[in-house]
C-alpha cells in the first residue's frame, strides 16, 4: 500500500458470512462480502456517492472449515458442518448459503424453496420468482456431500450462536448429508440418559453399558408389580432368586398378555360403539329427513283438503243461488208474469279486460269517447276503449297507494286513492294536470255535481268547487260516525252512506235535510232511481225506500256476501238495478215487482265495482278482471 494513503481493514467473521471494509484517504470505501459458499460480491462506494460492483471467488485455506447454520425455523439449531469446500453452483443467490430444497422458478434458475416463496423478483435477470418443480439433480448433489457428525461439532467462541467448528473430543465421522439421520441414531457419541434413573447424569452411547455395571439405581423388573428394589448390578442378581415375584412370573405374564389382549378388544370395541353412533347419526338423520317429507305431504294434503272444502262451499253456494232462482221463476209463475222473461233482457257476458296485477276498487265511464277507467291495488289506473279496439288505451301511473274512487267531470277525470290524495287528470291528453292533499286519511269514494266534487273517507265529506284544474275546499260535512264508502248525487241532493245510516243533503245549500236508518250493517253502496233510493250493506242485504215518503218499502235477499256495489239502468219500460257482491255473483232486480231476474256468475273473485253506459254493463273484480254484460 502506498505511504500517501492509508487504510484500515476490519474483519467480520460469522457462521453465515465474511465482511471485510477498507477505505482509502480519497473517499472511496470498499466493502466485500464472503458466503459460506466461497463466493464473494465486492461494493465499490466512490465520493460522489456512486456504487459498482464485482464478483469474485475465494479459496479458503487448508486449515478453514465451513460452517453452515439452518435457515428454516423448524431446523432448529443443528450443526451443519461441511468437512470440503462445496461448490459454488451448489448454493443459493439470495441467502448465500448452500441450497435448502433447491426448487427451479419460472425464470429458469435455482433457488431455496423458503427464498423463492419469500422474494419477489430473481437477482440476475430482475424476474417475478414462481416455483415450478423441485430440482432433484441439485439435491441428489447436495446429498452426496460430505459433512462432520453433529456429535463431532461444538459452538464456536464467537458471539454468533449460529456458529459452529468442528469438536476434536466428539465423532471423528464424516459422513454424506444425505445418510446423516442414519448414522446420527445410531452414532457412539449421541447423548442418552440412564434408563434407571433420569437424574443419574448425562451419558454418551458407547459409555452406557460400563454405567449400566456400576449404577446404584436398578430397579427389580417386577417393580411394577409393587417390588421396591432399588440397588446395583450385584444386589440386583442376588435379589433375583429372593424376589417373590420371581416365582410367580410366568403368572404375570400371562395377566399381562390377558390385560393386553382385554386392552385391544376395548379398543376394537370402541372402534364398534364409534361406528354404531355414527350409524346412528346417520339413521337420525334419514329419521329427520323422513319427518320432514311426512310434515310437507301432510301440509300439501292439508292445503289439498282446504281448497276441497273451499270449492264444496262455492258449490253449495252456487247451487244455493240456483235454487233461489227456481223459486223466483216459481214465483212470477204463481204471479203470472212469465212475461217479464225477455230473451232480449237477459244479460250475457260479451268478453273480458285483463292487465291489472291487482283487484279492480273501482270503475267510470266517459261516454262521449266510450272510455272505460278502472282503478286498482296496483295503483295505476288503467284506460280501455269499448267501442272499437276494446284494448287498453293507456295506464295512468301518479297514486302511491290503491286506487279506490274514479269521478269524471267535463273533461276532467278525478281519482282517489289510499294515499290520501286525488289527482286531476286531463281525460283529452290523458296527463296529470294536479294533485291535491284531500284528506287525512284514504279517499273511499267520489261523486260530482253541479261544479263541485264530493270526497267521502272517515268521518267526513269535504266538498270542492270545481276552477279549471284547481279544487278549492268549499267545505266539510260532519256529523258522520264512521267510514264514508258510498255517494251518490241525484238532481239537487247528495245521498251519503256511513255505519247504519243514510245521509241526505241539498247539494244547494249543503244542509243534511234527512236521515235514513238502516239495519245489517255498514252502507257499501247507494243507487238512485227515479222511484227508490237503494244500498248495499255487509250483511248482505239490499234495502230499498220510496224517494217520496222515504218510507222503506222493501228488503231485498239473496246474495250470501256484502253488496259492495249498485249500478241502474232506466228505460221508459223499465227500471233494472245491479248489485255486485263479495259471493263473486252479480244480481239483476227488477224494481217492477222487486225480484231478482237474473245471477251473473262469471267472476273468480268478489265483485267489488259497477258502471253503466249505452246499456252495458261494466263489472270489475278482487280478480283483477273487468268484464262487459249486455243483453
Amino acid at each position: 500500500m502506498s505511504s500517501n494513503k492509508s487504510a484500515r481493514y476490519n474483519r467480520f467473521s460469522s457462521g453465515a458470512a465474511n465482511i471485510t471494509t477498507s477505505e482509502n484517504t480519497n473517499g472511496t470505501r470498499m466493502e466485500t462480502t464472503f458466503g459460506p459458499a466461497y463466493s464473494a460480491v465486492t461494493t465499490i462506494t466512490k465520493a460522489d456517492g456512486t456504487n459498482t460492483f464485482k464478483q469474485h471467488r475465494r479459496t479458503p485455506s487448508s486449515s478453514s472449515t465451513l460452517t453452515y447454520s439452518p435457515r428454516d425455523e423448524d431446523d432448529g439449531m443443528e450443526p451443519l458442518v461441511f468437512a470440503e469446500q462445496p461448490s459454488v453452483k451448489l448454493c443459493c443467490q439470495l441467502c448465500c448459503s448452500v441450497f435448502k430444497d433447491p426448487v427451479i422458478t419460472t425464470c429458469g434458475h435455482t433457488f431455496c424453496r423458503r427464498c423463492a416463496l419469500t422474494s419477489e423478483k430473481c437477482p440476475v435477470d430482475n424476474a417475478k420468482l414462481t416455483v415450478v418443480v423441485n430440482n432433484i439433480a441439485v439435491a441428489e448433489q447436495i446429498g452426496e456431500l460430505f459433512i462432520h457428525c453433529k456429535y463431532g461439532c461444538r459452538p464456536t467462541a464467537s458471539s454468533k450462536p449460529a456458529a459452529f467448528e468442528v469438536d476434536p473430543h466428539g465423532c471423528p465421522f464424516t459422513i454424506k448429508l444425505s445418510a446423516r439421520k442414519d448414522h446420527e441414531s445410531s452414532c457412539d457419541y449421541r447423548p442418552v440418559r440412564c434408563p434407571n434413573n433420569p437424574s443419574c447424569p448425562p451419558l454418551l452411547k458407547m459409555n452406557l453399558e460400563a454405567h449400566l455395571k456400576e449404577c446404584e439405581h436398578i430397579k427389580c423388573p417386577h417393580s411394577k408389580y409393587g417390588c421396591t428394589f432399588i440397588g446395583n448390578q450385584d444386589t440386583y442378581e442376588t435379589h433375583l432368586e429372593m424376589c417373590k415375584f420371581e416365582g410367580l412370573k410366568e403368572f404375570l405374564q400371562q395377566t399381562d398378555d390377558r390385560f393386553h389382549e382385554m386392552q385391544v378388544a376395548m379398543a376394537q370395541k370402541d372402534q364398534e360403539i364409534a361406528f354404531l353412533r355414527s350409524m346412528l347419526g346417520k339413521l337420525s338423520e334419514k329419521i329427520d329427513q323422513l319427518e320432514k317429507n311426512l310434515e310437507l305431504k301432510f301440509d300439501v294434503l292439508d292445503e289439498n283438503q282446504s281448497k276441497l272444502s273451499e270449492d264444496l262451499m262455492e258449490f253449495r253456494r252456487d247451487a244455493s243461488m240456483l235454487n233461489d232462482e227456481l223459486s223466483h221463476i216459481n214465483a212470477r209463475l204463481n204471479m203470472g208474469i212469465l212475461g217479464s222473461y225477455d230473451p232480449q233482457q237477459i244479460f250475457k257476458c260479451k268478453g273480458t279486460f285483463v292487465g291489472h296485477q291487482g283487484p279492480v276498487w273501482c270503475l267510470c265511464v266517459y261516454s262521449i269517447g266510450d272510455l272505460l277507467f278502472s282503478g286498482s291495488s296496483d295503483k295505476t289506473i288503467k284506460v280501455w276503449d269499448t267501442c272499437t279496439t276494446y284494448k287498453c288505451q293507456k295506464t295512468l301511473e301518479g297514486h302511491d297507494g290503491i286506487v279506490l274512487a274514479l269521478c269524471i267531470q267535463g273533461n276532467k277525470l278525478y281519482s282517489g286513492s289510499a294515499d290520501c290524495t286525488i289527482i286531476v287528470w286531463d281525460i283529452q291528453t290523458l296527463q296529470k294536470v294536479n294533485t291535491i292533499r284531500a284528506h287525512d286519511n284514504p279517499v273511499c269514494t267520489l261523486v260530482s255535481s253541479h261544479n263541485m266534487l264530493f270526497s267521502g273517507s272517515l268521518k267526513a265529506i269535504k266538498v270542492w268547487d270545481i276552477v279549471g284544474t284547481e279544487l278549492k275546499l268549499k267545505k266539510e260535512l260532519t256529523g258522520l260516525n264512521h267510514w264514508v264508502r258510498a255517494l251518490v248525487a241525484s238532481q239537487n241532493y247528495l245521498y251519503s252512506g256511513s255505519y247504519q245510516t243514510i245521509k241526505i243533503w241539498d247539494i244547494r245549500n249543503l244542509e243534511c235535510v234527512h236521515v235514513l236508518q238502516t239495519s245489517g250493517g255498514s252502507v257499501y253502496s247507494i243507487a238512485v232511481t227515479n222511484h227508490h233510493i237503494v244500498c248495499g250493506t255487509y250483511e248482505n242485504l239490499i234495502h230499498v225506500w220510496d224517494i217520496e215518503s222515504k218510507e222503506q218499502v222493501r228488503t231485498l235477499t239473496g246474495h250470501v256476501g256484502t253488496v259492495y256495489a249498485l249500478a241502474v239502468i232506466s228505460t221508459p219500460d223499465q227500471t233494472k238495478v245491479f248489485s255486485a257482491s263479495y259471493d263473486r255473483s252479480l244480481r239483476v232486480w227488477s224494481m217492477d215487482n222487486m225480484i231478482c231476474t237474473q245471477t251473473l256468475l262469471r267472476h273468480q273473485g268478489s265483485v267489488t265495482a259497477l258502471a253503466v253506459s249505452r246499456g252495458r254493463l261494466f263489472s270489475g273484480a278482487v280478480d283483477s278482471t273487468v268484464k262487459v254484460w249486455t243483453c
